[in-house]
Parts: structure tokens; sequence; C-alpha cells
């Protein structure tokens, strides 16, 4: 079962399903082409809390972790990430009062000590993005739009990661560097969690 902390970048594919989320995570090689998949994601249906897990493959015979909401319908709700027999790996939370500008969430560790800080990187995108999603029937294609949908990790003023969404395509495709994170102060399968998180707990 191939590690995820032993890499620094990753792409996420959403796979195109009507009625649930589901994604897949793959590694990049040098020269851009994809690995098999390493581990498949579902979002479960119909629960009132969120509830995101993620397994080995699409068999999903073997879970590797899950992200499971504390609260229900909570705009400031914060999300544990734990693994197959429930240790905690991290958290995330939103930040809701920043989130109006930006999409902003804080990444904590398995200890609860702050790792990072996760928004978007650009506020004036940010807020067009948000105004095309306003506009009747532009919405609905808003996200095969041109536009911009990139996060950065950040502690303090550095960067230690990317989060970039390809643009133009039918399902959303995002690219996940932390190459920059040297001393790998986030836990990987945290990334992971978080750029899930960035797609399907804000309803794209």
């Amino acid at each position: 079962m191939l590690d995820p902390n032993a890499h620094d970048r990753f792409v996420l594919r959403q796979r195109v399903k009507l009625v649930i989320n589901q994604y897949e995570f793959s590694i990049p090689g040098p020269d851009g082409t994809e690995s098999e998949p390493f581990c498949f994601v579902e979002q479960a249906r119909f629960k009132f809390k969120e509830d995101i897990r993620f397994f080995a493959d699409s068999s999903k015979s073997q879970e590797l972790m899950r992200i499971l909401a504390r609260q229900r319908f909570d705009p400031r709700a914060r999300y544990d990430v734990t693994d197959d027999v429930g240790g905690k790996i991290g958290e995330i939370q939103k930040e809701f009062g920043a989130s109006l500008l930006r999409s902003t969430f804080t990444l904590y560790d398995g200890a609860g000590t702050r790792v990072a800080l996760v928004r978007e990187r650009s506020v004036p995108v940010a807020l067009g993005r948000r105004a095309v999603q306003l506009i009747p029937y532009v919405d609905s294609v808003a996200d095969w739009l041109p536009i911009p949908y990139d996060f950065e990790f950040l502690d303090g003023e550095e960067v230690l990661g990317v989060l970039r969404r390809r643009r133009g395509k039918l399902r959303d495709v995002y690219d996940l560097d932390l190459s920059a994170d040297t001393g790998h102060r986030i836990d990987r399968r945290l990334a992971l969690a978080t750029a899930v998180g960035m797609d399907a707990l804000q309803a794209r």
C-alpha cells in the first residue's frame, strides 16, 4: 500500500457520478504521467453529518481514513480526520468569517496543534467566482469556466504547498504540490483530506 507521507505531489480526480461525490488519487511522474490510483474516496449519502471515507481501491474492502464532521449543518464546522482504526490524524476547521471573502480553513495535527492555514490564493478571483455563481443560468456551468480555484497551504507567510484546479474539465481535477514543505510539517494524509474537502465540503 502506498504511503502518502513518502510523496509530495498528487493528482485528485473527481469521478463522473450524478448523485454522489467520488474521487481518486494518483501520483504524477516526472513527465506528468499518472500512476494507477492508490486511493478511492466516497462521500457518504444521506448523512446528517458529513462523512467522507478513503479506501485502498473502489472495492471499498480496505478503509484507509475518513473525514467526519463534529456538527450538523454548521458553517463553522470542524472535521476530524482519522485513520483506519480511529486514530486522530488531524482536524480541519472552516474559518467562517474569513471565508466570506475567500474560502479559508485551519489545519491541526493529531495533537490539536495548528500546522497550517489553507485559503484561496486571490481575493479578487474568489469574489469574482462567487459573483458568477449568482448569475441565473450561468451558475450551472460556472465550474466549467476558466476561473481559477486555487489554494495555498501557509505557515505564516511561508507557502508550504499549493492546490490547483485544472481549467475547463467536465469533472474537477486538482494538482496538489507540497514539495515546498521539506520538513513535512503537514501530514500528507491530512493534506489529501483537505484537498477532497475543498471540493466535496463546498458542494462543488
